[in-house]
């Protein structure tokens, strides 16, 4: 077989490498969320999990949040979100400095409009914690994130701008409490419920 020529040696090196980035390109691809990039696949704690919706948080007029479900398999309804095993993250991105204790307190809101009323003393330990996690952050502002985890064998973890706070809150109902939020019968915003559950 003839030796090939370096410019031919070049082109095909060149062409590899284009096929390798594009590859690695459709392996991680970026979703467009209000100008905030969420990938559409990520890896939680060895567990590869996919985007199944995301959107904004209107408070009027105006926007507030992005937020983004991450589960192991899409789901279309609140009662699949809830009920799908494994681990699962919703994952949020600030749009507008907001004081941090009154995110607090509308999470907080959230889970008592949303949760039934036989689960709200299980989860009172759990808000009071999350409620102090929130007020310590005196404020955040437009570009912060944070995540909000569900993790097996370990609970909820609730990592604000990278750092996860202590004391993970380890009953499942917790995370679906603050689930409920946006995925309740009374959720924070109706058009993001459903930009969640991929409807559009």
């Amino acid at each position: 077989m003839p030796a090939l020529s370096i410019p031919t040696a070049l082109s095909r090196l060149a062409l590899l490498a284009c096929l390798t980035t594009t590859a690695l390109g459709a392996s991680a691809a970026q979703v467009d969320v209000a100008g905030v990039k969420l990938e559409d696949h990520l890896d939680l704690r060895g567990t590869p999990l996919q985007l199944n919706g995301a959107g904004v948080r209107f408070k009027a007029i105006f926007k507030v949040y992005t937020a983004g479900l991450y589960v192991g398999k899409k789901v279309s309804t609140p009662e699949e979100a809830l009920a799908a095993p494994g681990p699962k993250r919703v994952a949020i991105t600030m749009l507008r400095d907001i004081d941090a204790n009154e995110l607090g307190k509308l999470f907080t809101k959230g889970v008592e409009e949303n949760s039934p009323k036989s689960e709200m003393v299980n989860l009172i330990p759990g808000l009071l914690r999350m409620g102090q996690m929130f007020a310590d952050q005196k404020q955040l502002k437009t570009g912060d994130t944070f995540t909000i985890d569900w993790l097996p064998g370990t609970g909820t973890v609730i990592t604000v701008r990278g750092v996860p706070q202590p004391d993970p809150v380890k009953e499942p109902a917790f995370f679906n409490a603050l689930l409920r939020i946006w995925l309740g019968p009374s959720p924070a915003d109706w058009k993001l419920k459903d930009a969640l559950l991929g409807k559009s």
